[in-house]
């Protein structure tokens, strides 16, 4: 047998609300091969819808066109090929489409009581074993579940804009989701080059937590004066950016040494006068118990067994390609 005919059927993909989340979501798997209902889940006149459509299936094709001048496939016949798996469907044609969806994600506003609206609804027409997830940024999924058919098949997947070009989607499930379906999701992603992270349904999940704290404290570096907004972001594009784009946060304590950020965040705490600035009692205790990085083989990471040097260079050979990329990796002066 052939491998194409041993490649199993590709699930078939609905999106309840055609926004620009929903949009990018099915251009992600429309471009991994996968058929795709963008549903519009609202009420409205025909031509309302019409013109809805039209913007839709634009964006989408704009969406392929942008990537394949970016170098991610040839620009042609291919655009209108993944364009043409997208299908608008009106919420008068939706009973089919979602009876026939493996998975469907729903993208409708932050508003509690129109995702259960939505959902309720939805989660009555599709089949048994279709699994169902949140897009939701902000609502836990425990928050949406009562008013799924099936809360075991439900979770939420948090995708991150642009949603077709970021790989990660953090996946979080509630407290009845059936740990079978999680892992079914995270395949499926890992499948059309995705790369999905779980976590616990907390408000923020990881990533807008984290940037959430970044943000803002660049905000108030303007705010007082600390320097100018050129300056900032010049300050992360070259050193926090190129840093974190290569060493993971829990990584780089690790390799500087967690006494060292514990000690660090002593003195910020002090000299700035505000307790945001002071490191965890994670932190802390893990400096008690001799779990400070590389230099004691533990810290966040096991690094024991680890050949130190050889890992360095690695990540160091990372950080030259960035640099590189950048145009920033200049020759010595001989």
């Amino acid at each position: 047998m052939s491998a194409e005919r041993a490649e199993a059927p590709r699930e078939k993909i609905a999106i309840l609300g055609a926004g620009r989340m929903g949009r990018g979501i099915a251009t992600v798997f429309a471009y991994a091969g996968h058929e795709v209902a963008l549903i519009d889940f609202k009420a409205r006149p025909a031509p309302d819808f019409d013109a809805l459509a039209r913007k839709a299936e634009a964006e989408v094709r704009e969406t392929l066109a942008l990537l394949a001048e970016l170098g991610l496939f040839a620009p042609g016949p291919a655009v209108e090929t993944i364009a043409g798996r997208v299908a608008l469907v009106s919420r008068g044609d939706a009973a089919p489409a979602l009876r026939a969806a493996d998975i469907v994600f729903e993208g409708f506003p932050e508003i509690v009581a129109l995702k259960r609206e939505a959902l309720a609804e939805a989660s009555a027409l599709v089949g048994p074993e279709a699994i169902i997830a949140s897009t939701t940024s902000t609502i836990l999924v425990d928050d949406l579940s009562p008013a799924v058919a099936g809360p075991g098949r439900f979770l939420n997947a948090h995708w991150l804009n642009p949603a077709f070009l970021v790989p990660l989607v953090e996946i979080a499930p509630g407290a009845g989701t059936d740990p079978a379906v999680v892992d079914r999701l995270c395949a499926v992603l890992e499948r059309i080059g995705k790369v999905p992270v779980r976590c616990a349904p907390s408000p923020g999940y990881i990533v807008p937590r984290l940037q959430s704290v970044a943000m803002n404290e660049a905000a108030r570096l303007v705010e007082e004066g600390v320097a100018s907004v050129e300056e900032i972001e010049k300050a992360v594009r070259y050193g926090f950016g190129l840093r974190f784009s290569v060493l993971g946060l829990l990584e780089f304590i690790d390799w500087g040494g967690g006494d060292t950020l514990y000690h660090a965040s002593r003195y910020l705490a002090g000299a700035l006068g505000d307790e945001r600035y002071a490191a965890p009692a994670i932190v802390r205790r893990n400096m008690e118990e001799g779990r400070i990085g590389l230099t004691a083989g533990r810290g966040f990471l096991d690094h024991e067994g680890r050949d130190v040097p050889a890992y360095r260079q690695e990540r160091l050979a990372a950080f030259v390609d960035r640099l590189r990329a950048q145009g920033l990796a200049y020759p010595p002066r001989l």
